[in-house]
């Protein structure tokens, strides 16, 4: 007899095993049709040297040395200025908290690794009625002779007690919980990245104001020695005038041109007051002055003359490390959603005190444990989990696409600006040789006025042209200055 019971239970648990492999092999084989991620992300090869450096192609070059921006301006004001935008500017402070969020849901996806503990204390009690089976049992177990009296149930009110600890945990087999970990993790890295490109565009920003500031200030002292040559030439016409040498229509057309320019140079003052107050903005300030240089500055030079690995330039870019770490987040996304095709597996358990009585609640006898295992695959609910990997998949090319662009519009950027700085040398050299010209001119046109060969006409002709030249060389100083700006942000910015 015994031989019959032991041979029927080891069937049984040979038919329970066999039930159990069939099925987690068809849950497994739900999870084999799951598509895959996409893997034709190859980013096209960035050129080896920049095109003014073809020429120069066999010398070997050396990686980038990050940017200081008192290196780079080489201007101790400006330099100031820079790092007060830096503690008091409001969008670069929003962007150090938005940071922290960042930080804050990169925590919560580690957590997510581990399993959960809570601490739990139940308590409640229940009068069941008397035709429930939950009534029948208590009232016939009370009259068994196989409990004690601690074992009695109180019928009118049957208390439920409980306090311990429950323990859940998903198993993360297929990367599902690793993955949304990654794409956390690289988001963080990209808000970082991000946050550097904010504060290169502003200390660009604030750059291109001063820059602007101190080109305003030479062009309004360009306009006081200006007014200070027509004040001697009308001086002379008036005198030539009192003499019947000149005619009223020349002391008139001096007397325009005097007051054409006395209103641009009010009309630059008013220019000067509100690039201050856009820069005081910057600075997260009421009103106040500038303090700043009379002249421009500017060290960027060295860095032109540096032979740079094109490589690693682009690549410390904060838009390009930012576009890089948000394709990483993309192919973790894609990732975990193609694990959720997958079965999922919890483990979970609790462990603590439970009774039906106050007396017996902390008895040895009252100490309950159980172990719980799972074991869960999608089938009717794949249609969602399709959209969601599909979704996923198309963002992370979507990703691709825009790191691809970011790389090349930042190699396009920076071999357009080294021409740019290049250049304006020469124009600045050729604009400072036209000014020198145009002195000698308005100084020999006096003197032939005086002499009889030339008339006022020549004289007014003179005078407005060097004005012209030399508020025409400021404003090219200022494009140049603003070039450096723009090749500050293409070289990947910083401040130490």
């Amino acid at each position: 007899m015994k031989e019959i019971l032991n041979q029927y239970k080891n069937t049984d648990m040979i038919r329970t095993t066999k039930s159990a492999v069939v099925i987690t092999g068809v849950l497994l084989l739900t999870a084999c049709s799951a598509p895959k991620v996409s893997t034709k992300l190859d980013a096209a090869k960035l050129p080896e040297n920049f095109d003014r450096e073809k020429k120069e192609a066999s010398t070997e070059t050396q990686p980038f040395i990050p940017l200081k921006t008192e290196t780079f301006f080489k201007d101790p004001k400006l330099e100031e200025i820079l790092k007060k935008a830096i503690t008091k500017n409001p969008d670069y402070l929003i962007m150090q908290e938005r940071i922290l969020i960042a930080n804050s849901h990169l925590k919560v996806a580690k957590l997510a690794l581990l399993p959960s503990l809570d601490l739990v204390a139940d308590a409640s009690g229940t009068h069941y009625g008397k035709y429930t089976m939950d009534g029948v049992g208590n009232f016939d177990t009370n009259f068994s002779q196989n409990i004690s009296d601690k074992q009695r149930i109180n019928e009118d009110v049957t208390p439920n007690l409980f306090l311990g600890a429950k323990v859940s945990w998903e198993a993360d087999i297929w990367g599902k919980l690793s993955n949304r970990k990654k794409a956390a993790q690289q988001r963080f890295f990209a808000s970082q990245q991000g946050m550097r490109l904010l504060q290169t565009r502003l200390l660009g920003d604030v750059a291109d104001l001063y820059f602007k500031l101190i080109a305003l200030d030479k062009q309004a002292a360009i306009y006081d020695n200006n007014l200070k040559t027509q004040e001697k030439a009308l001086d002379i016409v008036s005198a030539q005038r009192s003499v019947g040498k000149a005619t009223e229509l020349a002391v008139q057309q001096f007397n325009a041109q005097n007051n054409n320019i006395h209103a641009e140079a009010s009309e630059l003052k008013l220019s000067i007051d509100q690039t201050e107050k856009a820069l005081l903005t910057l600075l997260g300030e009421y009103g106040g002055k500038i303090d700043r240089s009379s002249d421009f500055l500017s060290g960027h030079l060295e860095v032109l003359n540096q032979k740079i690995s094109v490589d690693s330039i682009i690549h410390k870019r904060p838009d390009v490390s930012e576009a890089y770490f948000e394709l990483l987040a993309s192919n973790a996304d894609a990732k975990s959603a193609r694990a959720a095709f997958f079965p999922t597996v919890n483990l979970g358990g609790y462990a603590g005190f439970n009774s039906f009585s106050f007396n017996t609640f902390f008895d040895a006898g009252s100490f309950a444990w159980q172990i719980l295992g799972g074991l869960t695959a999608p089938v009717f609910n794949k249609g969602q989990i399709k959209q969601e990997f599909y979704v996923s998949n198309r963002k992370q090319e979507i990703s691709f696409l825009q790191y691809q662009n970011t790389v090349t519009t930042a190699f396009n950027e920076l071999s357009a600006l080294l021409h740019r700085n290049q250049a304006y040398e020469d124009v600045l050299k050729y604009k400072l040789n036209e000014i020198d010209h145009l002195e000698i001119a308005v100084n020999i046109s006096n003197d032939l006025y005086l002499s009889g060969y030339a008339n006022y006409l020549e004289i007014i002709n003179a005078q407005k042209n060097k004005l012209q030249a030399e508020l025409d060389f400021v404003d090219i100083q200022l494009r140049n200055a603003n070039s450096q700006v723009l090749l500050y942000k293409a070289l990947g910015g910083g401040i130490n």
